[in-house]
């Protein structure tokens, strides 16, 4: 088989997985209930960041918060502060795909 296959969770809990992290690309899934999210951190590549599900919450250097719904897709620059969160009712789930992969 010349193709690598990976699976994603399909949980409602908090969930961050790292699916491919190789020299070439870092590809994570995550999974965030209301109120949860990721430490505020600068980003270490450029970053782009789906919303499969939910409503994303984020604060991006000294901007206010904005809100993204399912579907959006972020181009996030390298060393810029970041604040994920899941403000909302709903489940949040991200794809995150940083490229090139940080070294």
């Amino acid at each position: 088989m010349i193709e690598q296959v990976f699976s994603l969770s399909r949980e409602d809990e908090k969930a961050i997985e790292k699916v491919v992290f190789d020299e070439n690309v870092h590809y994570i899934h995550m999974v965030f209930p209301k109120n949860e999210g990721l430490p505020e951190h600068f980003s270490n590549s450029n970053v782009y960041m789906t919303v499969i599900r939910g409503q994303l919450s984020i604060g991006l250097d000294d901007q206010e918060i904005h809100v993204y719904d399912a579907g959006a897709l972020l181009k996030i620059p390298v060393n810029t502060k970041m604040n994920v969160r899941n403000l909302h009712d709903g489940t949040l789930e991200l794809i995150v795909v940083k490229a090139p992969a940080p070294v």
